[in-house]
């Protein structure tokens, strides 16, 4: 058993440090800490809810799993961990079925619904009957509620007294109980405030720094975008697009200011690329050395030539999704 140190966790005010550790397996064969879906489906009815959803998460990264609401996010994370069976397509966690895992709190740390805990026992109870079940030490229970800044008091609350960000730290705190390999969690950070938002996103960092797979859904783009290797963007059931962060928000073409911007659009344009204005310069699809040699070979001195900005997650997203949202529902 190999034991790592993760870099911190949430006092009260969302800081501090405490160790968190994993526990690498596998071995023999073993896929250690991937996720794949294949071809998953999942009909309600006439209504394919989860529709030829293939993807991966890989060990070492966190993938962020995003989309609409009724996109078809947690019926896919359902499927993922054995709580809804697929219509057609199968799905593997560690290399296998979840339902096939073997005492699999040990393996694999699940956030669903931190809503979904016994209202009448108390934090650490709900967390001590968890590491009886999966044979850990009671040691164990106290540990995970230091790393998720819950203090002795608030363990000792009913559950019904919690706060959404309570919950939250409890269920975080479930999940994290057997020393996991791999996270899957369904809105971790609902209820938490920046600093432990914050938090959150230095936690998950390490755990896949560690060695750790993560899959991570989150309504909270700008913490996904901070956070996430890879991205997997689900709408209507169906994946509309997918892979590493950098390669979906990079944006070709570049940014450019010279001294005659008029003459070196009028060249690049008779080049065949696209040019628009941009700020007070110009942008352009044609590559930084593209610009370089149409500027020399009109004799125009540029002043300012760089890449294009890379697309925000956010664009991304509403680019990606506008056909298959609720935005046209008025609130």
């Amino acid at each position: 058993m190999v034991h790592r140190r993760a870099r911190g966790r949430p006092t009260k005010g969302g800081c501090g440090r405490a160790p968190l550790r994993i526990r690498p397996q596998g071995g023999g064969g073993t896929v250690v800490g991937m996720i794949t879906a294949e071809k998953l489906t999942r009909r309600y009815g006439a209504r394919a809810v989860v529709d030829d959803v293939s993807f991966a998460a890989h060990p070492g990264r966190v993938t962020g799993f995003l989309g609409p609401n009724g996109a078809g996010k947690s019926t896919t994370m359902r499927l993922l961990t054995g709580l809804t069976r697929p219509d057609a397509g199968h799905a593997t966690v560690l290399g296998v079925p979840f339902r096939e895992l073997t005492n699999p709190g040990r393996r694999v740390g699940v956030l669903l619904d931190a809503s979904a805990q016994h209202a009448g026992r108390t934090g650490r109870e709900v967390l001590a009957v968890s590491a009886q079940l999966m044979g850990l030490p009671s040691r164990r229970v106290e540990e995970v509620l230091a790393t998720v800044g819950l203090t002795s008091r608030e363990a000792g609350a009913r559950t019904r007294t919690y706060s959404l960000g309570m919950r939250q730290r409890l269920g975080l705190a479930h999940a994290l109980l057997g020393e996991p390999e791999v996270l899957i969690l369904d809105e971790p950070v609902n209820g938490l405030d920046p600093a432990g938002i914050r938090w959150m996103r230095d936690l998950l960092r390490s755990f896949a720094d560690d060695g750790g797979t993560v899959l991570l859904s989150s309504h909270l783009l700008r913490e996904v975008e901070a956070v996430a290797d890879d991205l997997v963007i689900i709408g209507s059931g169906r994946i509309l697009a997918q892979g590493s962060a950098a390669e979906l928000l990079a944006t070709p073409g570049t940014e450019v200011r010279s001294l005659d911007d008029a003459q070196l659009a009028r060249v690049l344009s008779g080049a065949g690329h696209d040019v628009t204005p941009s700020g007070a310069g110009l942008r352009t699809s044609a590559s930084p050395e593209e610009v370089g040699r149409a500027a020399l070979a009109c004799a125009v001195v540029l002043t300012d030539l760089r890449p294009s900005a890379a697309t925000g997650l956010e664009d991304l997203f509403f680019d990606t999704t506008a056909q298959h949202g609720r935005e046209e529902i008025s609130a």
